[in-house]
């Protein structure tokens, strides 16, 4: 399967940053929450050669999965890499011994983990690190000048080709803009939780991707009436309807649904290519309301 037979095409994100928009996210390669190694190594090696084989170009990532295994996982998957895929990662927090997720935004930090990141997917530049900023699942209000900064500085010194931001407000995200150009927004989005239709609107007026986080409800599945008879009488499933219809939602959206299943991830690049009708999407619609 080519890129251009994939649900959705491609997406621009700058002149010389060009995607699927049906992506991969790297996350769920690690260990159980998402710490330490995967029970199977071999399997999370065959699902990111099968991203490959898919035309998938868009790899969503970040060092602090697992911490260190899901990049060198990719690394180790992918390495030389093919010519037009473009790896998306994130600084911004870090993992604890318990597991946690702290945030780790001072300068020191985020200067650390860009460099963990090169490090462990072998790069001399990364092509777009998002700085998060929120909590886990919302953001947290506050100016971001700061943190953002020093990703300008590190892009200034070549180690970063474009910026973005994740888990962050339309305040904040201005308040980027006037400091250093950005290229996407990555925030917790799906068809039942819809916080930010406005953001996605107005950032597709400036070009702007928004790429949004548990597509499909995250660690607890969609769980919906509408999206269960709109499934069956389609002969497919919920799942499925959930990323078509973020697909139809707006060309500026791209979706990175993770998995650790070859099987899964076929059904997901599968199931994205639904055609949802107006009477479909009405109904789905109503999910959020």
């Amino acid at each position: 399967m080519s890129t251009t037979e994939l649900p959705g095409g491609t997406f621009s994100l700058a002149e010389d940053l060009t995607v699927s928009r049906m992506g991969y996210g790297a996350m769920q390669l690690a260990g159980p929450h998402v710490f330490g190694p995967p029970a199977d190594r071999d399997q999370a090696i065959a699902v990111l050669r099968e991203v490959v084989a898919l035309g998938i170009t868009h790899i969503d990532t970040s060092d602090y999965y697992g911490p260190h295994v899901t990049n060198q996982i990719i690394r180790e998957a992918l390495y030389p890499y093919p010519e037009d895929l473009r790896i998306v990662t994130k600084v911004g927090a870090r993992r604890d011994a318990e597991g946690g997720w702290p945030a780790a935004l001072a300068p020191d930090e985020l200067r650390h983990a860009v460099h963990d990141n090169l490090e462990n997917l072998g790069l001399d530049a990364l092509d777009v690190v998002n700085l998060r900023v929120g909590d886990f699942d919302s953001p947290t209000a506050g100016s971001i000048a700061e943190p953002f900064t020093v990703l300008v500085q590190l892009q200034q010194e070549g180690l970063i080709r474009h910026l973005g931001l994740s888990t962050v407000t339309a305040e904040q995200i201005a308040e980027a803009q006037s400091i250093a150009p950005i290229v996407c927004v990555q925030n917790f989005y799906n068809l039942a939780h819809r916080v930010d239709d406005e953001l996605i609107d107005s950032l597709a007026g400036e070009g702007i991707a928004y790429v949004p986080y548990f597509p499909l409800g995250g660690f607890s599945p969609l769980q919906s009436d509408e999206l269960a008879s709109v499934a069956t009488r389609l002969d497919t499933t919920p799942m499925a309807v959930a990323l078509a219809w973020l697909l139809q939602r707006s060309p500026h959206l791209l979706l990175i649904p993770g998995t650790s299943s070859v099987a899964h991830l076929r059904e997901n690049v599968s199931g994205a290519a639904l055609s949802l009708s107006e009477d479909e999407l009405t109904e789905l619609n109503k999910i959020a309301s």
